[in-house]
């Protein structure tokens, strides 16, 4: 099932229906939760019950297929829950009464009803908590996690020694908020970030489920063509093929390797690649209907060519290139970034405060302002 754009915050609405299945939650990057609800709502895989921190509870109506969801990070089943522990080192191990009390056996028919896997060949636990503990993550895991094997009577593989565990292994989480402990059972096999295409990478490369919510903000139509300045490993095009496979899609990186890494993952897809500074594009003037970006602003990558000298650059050529009726959804660090777009002949539509690896960043698109001319014409190389 391909969506379009999935609405902002103040735009998706519940189903007046009533909905009694299974709670499950949508794990997504922080300030993408209202953006996850939309789109659970959009596929009709139920009725949102909760928005909290990185975090959507939804109840489902039946067997929902819920590992088709694009903007979640994963997606889990509620197993069990009680009030969080405490932060004294003991507490840690007072967990274990979450893995006695999950109904094992409803979940794993649970799970394979949603579009997970109905085998167990191990287990696997993740565990996060807010504030200040006398207690690590992997107290956590351990305690939930031989508790769980026991019960199954399979193999617990802890992630103390820092060993992957094996594929297969049915995987679990753990987190602690100061109110409630909460234990949850991963639906697919692996985590929903993790996409199959993504074989090659590259420093700074974009979360999948990001550049989702990105190429949805961007709402690409058929016919469209649609640039990222920046490629990268090619992310942010091949999500939003997924949205719009009938748009034309170009990608433009300055770094061979990048390109490399960007042909590989889209092999089959309808995407166009060029080794380009984003500084100086070898496309006509206007001739952009929606720009998806992450530029090398200095975090993990830094900026090089032409931007390397002034970012200011990137901003005029890519309102060069942005057909009067475009868009461009970009991915900024400050607000710095926005007052420069705004300055060059952008206006913002939307703006969006996300963390993404516990930095702050924006989700901003943007739309050519009225009354700002070009002063560059014609093919550029």
């Amino acid at each position: 099932m391909r969506i379009g754009a999935f609405p902002h915050h103040s735009e998706f609405q519940q189903p007046r229906r009533a909905v009694t299945g299974p709670t499950l939650v949508a794990r997504c990057v922080h300030g993408l939760e209202a953006t996850v609800a939309a789109e659970i709502l959009q596929r009709g895989l139920g009725v949102i019950t909760h928005l909290g921190h990185r975090e959507v509870h939804f109840r489902t109506g039946g067997s929902a297929q819920v590992t088709a969801l694009r903007t979640a990070d994963d997606v889990f089943l509620l197993a069990a829950r009680c009030a969080d522990t405490g932060t004294a080192k003991q507490s840690a191990g007072e967990l274990a009464r979450l893995a006695e009390a999950a109904d094992l056996g409803a979940l794993t028919r649970l799970r394979e009803s949603h579009g997970g896997s109905g085998a167990v060949t191990g287990i696997e636990v993740s565990a996060s908590f807010l504030g200040r503990r006398n207690f690590n993550r992997y107290d956590v895991e351990d305690a939930v996690g031989r508790a769980l094997a026991h019960r199954l009577g399979t193999r617990y593989h802890s992630r103390r020694a820092g060993t992957a565990p094996p594929a297969g292994a049915g995987g679990w989480r753990v987190t602690l908020d100061g109110t409630w402990a909460v234990l949850l059972l991963r639906v697919a096999d692996r985590p929903l970030h993790r996409r199959p295409y993504k074989r090659c990478s590259v420093p700074g490369t974009l979360r999948p489920p990001l550049a989702a919510a990105m190429a949805g903000m961007a709402g690409i139509r058929p016919g469209d063509t649609v640039l990222d300045p920046c490629c990268g490993a090619g992310t942010l095009l091949i999500e939003a093929v997924d949205q719009q496979p009938e748009a034309r899609f170009v990608g433009v990186d300055l770094s061979a390797e990048a390109l490399r890494a960007a042909e590989g993952n889209t092999a089959g897809l309808p995407v166009s690649f060029g080794r380009a500074d984003a500084g100086r594009l070898p496309l006509p003037d206007g001739g952009v209907d929606r720009v998806l970006s992450n530029p090398p602003w200095g975090g993990q990558v830094s900026a090089r060519g032409l931007l390397a000298a002034s970012s200011s650059r990137w901003w005029t050529e890519l309102r060069r290139v942005l057909a009067p009726d475009g868009t461009a959804v970009v991915l900024l660090p400050d607000a710095g970034g926005l007052s420069t777009a705004i300055r060059l002949g952008f206006s913002p539509v939307h703006v969006q405060r996300i963390r993404v690896s516990g930095t702050p960043a924006f989700l901003v698109q943007l739309t050519a302002s009225v009354g700002h001319g070009r002063r560059e014409t014609g093919w550029r190389s």
